[in-house]
């Protein structure tokens, strides 16, 4: 149960459709081995997203932060991309959503994650310096994306603040080594570590969400407490050195939804719709679809999500979903409650009498149910994700459940869930557009690329 909560957190796995599902049962027997894999990984420090084993350190400096040095800014300017970004943007759009609505004048998280040249200069133009702190995340320490906008910012922050630029910073990158650390080292620039195997998608309960959580003034103790409940079940055994048990394992919800995402992959369901009948929540959908398909997406292999937000979707998608080829499973996410919102009024025309007495915040629920039964009624395999409130302990609930469903149905695909191989070629490539050094072979591929005869034609 969420804090502050009447509601249990539940999954319904009434419309699951298990039985087009041929492989479930293999799968599930496969649980001994993955809990023995789980417990290994975690005893060797190859999962720390599930074990935080630095959270209690990361406490410690938050609590500093937040009770001096975050004071000092109105603005957070975050410089990051993938999951150095959406873990934030979630937790900000789902939490701190008055930055985003009118006559908002309390503090303001402002993302810059990707390379769009007019937008960064629209921040810089408009933003003051000395109110603004900037929030650099990138492991790596050399991410281009990031760094190229680190550059301009922090020249921009120079010319701004010649004698106070340093302590505008704060870099979220490796203890040891990377351009950012080199950068700290340099010039005394305030820093908090990113943990070793630790990597971006897997990141949000970490510094890199938890920092911008902390400077808007979110519960992002609750946040943690949340994902730890989950987590906790699966790491701990290892930790004591105990060990996981299969049958422990095969009752955690996280593996059953792994069972039932690769299940579904052995069934021809291709998609996997995440529906968040929870618009303030419809973010997650974003950070969940890197999670699933940078994971997943290897060797042929995978689902490719399809991130969907009630009930504006239901008036763009939803008819592909509905009505279109029948190779999509759905998640469907929806709180138990929510806010009454405003009464109708009492002179409606006579046509909308059905609403007479209720307020507006019954349509959400309302539309929630029908699109919910339309998908079962038309044959989708659903699995509901109902929480019983919206508060930082249930999204962290909800993070840790997907996180860890994430990484088993990797496994259970026999596939590493943790590394990205594919993307790493664009990144390449990109860098030998540019001009770096080395990489031959990809430059060699860049001229063949660009110099072949095309077929192009106007429009």
């Amino acid at each position: 149960m969420t804090a502050g909560s009447t509601h249990q957190d539940v999954l319904d796995w009434t419309n699951a459709c298990w039985d087009k599902l041929s492989t479930a049962d293999a799968l599930r027997a496969r649980a001994g081995v993955l809990a023995g894999k789980l417990s290994a990984e975690v005893a060797g420090g190859r999962l720390p997203f599930l074990a935080t084993p630095f959270m209690a350190a990361l406490e410690k400096e938050l609590a500093e932060l937040e009770a001096g040095y975050l004071k000092g800014f109105t603005h957070m300017l975050l410089l990051g991309i993938g999951g150095s970004a959406l873990g934030a943007r979630a937790l900000q759009k789902a939490f701190a959503p008055g930055q985003d609505l009118p006559g908002h004048q309390g503090k303001s998280l402002w993302i810059l994650d990707n390379v769009d040249a007019a937008s960064l200069e629209a921040h810089l133009s408009r933003l003051s310096a000395k109110d603004t702190l900037v929030y650099v995340v990138s492991k790596s320490g050399d991410t281009i994306e990031t760094i190229g906008q680190y550059f301009l910012v922090k020249d921009w922050l120079k010319s701004q603040l010649p004698s106070a630029w340093k302590d505008h910073l704060l870099l979220n990158t490796d203890e040891q080594k990377g351009y950012l650390r080199q950068e700290a080292a340099q010039f005394g620039i305030r820093t908090l570590p990113v943990p070793d195997n630790l990597g971006g998608r897997y990141s949000a309960i970490s510094a890199v969400g938890l920092v911008p959580a902390a400077f808007l003034g979110l519960d992002w103790r609750g946040l943690v407490r949340g994902f730890q409940a989950v987590a906790a079940p699966l790491a701990e055994p290892a930790l004591s050195g105990q060990g996981l048990s299969a049958q422990a394992l095969a009752a955690h919800p996280s593996f059953q939804l792994a069972v039932w995402g690769k299940a579904l992959m052995d069934a021809g369901y291709c998609e996997l719709i995440t529906f968040f009948y929870i618009p303030a929540w419809a973010c997650f959908a974003d950070w969940f679809a890197q999670l699933w398909a940078e994971s997943l997406g290897k060797s042929g292999l995978g689902s490719q999500p399809l991130p969907a937000v009630g009930v504006t979707d239901q008036h763009s998608v939803n008819q592909m979903f509905l009505d279109g080829p029948r190779n999509k499973a759905c998640l469907f996410v929806e709180r138990a409650g929510g806010p009454k919102g405003l009464p109708f009024p009492a002179d409606m025309p006579e046509i909308f009498d059905y609403l007479q007495g209720k307020c507006f915040g019954e349509l959400l629920p309302a539309e929630a149910l029908g699109t919910r039964m339309a998908l079962c009624a038309s044959g989708v395999p659903l699995l509901a994700l109902r929480l019983g409130a919206d508060d930082t302990a249930a999204a962290g609930k909800m993070m840790a459940l997907l996180g860890a469903a994430t990484l088993l149905t990797g496994w259970l695909m026999g596939i590493n869930p943790v590394d990205q191989p594919a993307v790493e070629l664009g990144k390449r490539l990109a860098k030998a557009r540019l001009g770096a050094g080395g990489l031959e072979k990809e430059k060699a591929e860049l001229r063949a690329f660009t110099t072949a005869n095309r077929d192009e034609r106007r429009f």
